[in-house]
């Protein structure tokens, strides 16, 4: 399979579980669920698909691409030091805590290897254009 189709695929895939993900913090009361979680979650996530579907195999699709999988590296970090995980954390006394850390752990894989295929398909790109 080509590098620039599993990246697409995987990208895709990540923003499914970030959504998944971003509405199961508002549920279990992490992120406020007013109108500014909303509106920055629908501005990146349109960004990302954006770059995903419509700059594919572009030299901007990659560097959004690439963002977008460094970017949710951040969100099982941040939850697995502190917020959200944990014996003593809410999650732990709450329903569907297996979603929510098999999330973590599926974005987590999926992001470094989204971000490790980007970086290929960047690095593949011819440095300048003939003219």
């Amino acid at each position: 399979m080509k590098n620039s189709v599993m990246l697409t695929i995987t990208s895709l895939l990540l923003i499914l579980f970030l959504t998944f993900h971003l509405a199961d913090d508002i549920r279990h009361g992490f992120e406020p669920g007013g109108l500014s979680n909303l509106v920055g979650g629908v501005l990146i996530t349109v960004v990302w698909l954006f770059g995903t579907l419509v700059l594919f195999e572009r030299r901007s699709g990659y560097i959004i691409m690439l963002l977008g999988s460094l970017f949710s590296l951040v969100v099982p970090v941040v939850h697995m030091k502190g917020k959200g995980v944990g014996v003593t954390s809410r999650i732990a006394n709450s329903s569907g805590h297996f979603f929510f850390v098999w999330t973590l752990i599926a974005i987590g894989v999926i992001g470094l290897f989204s971000a490790i295929l980007a970086a290929r398909g960047l690095w593949s790109l011819p440095w300048r254009r003939s003219r």
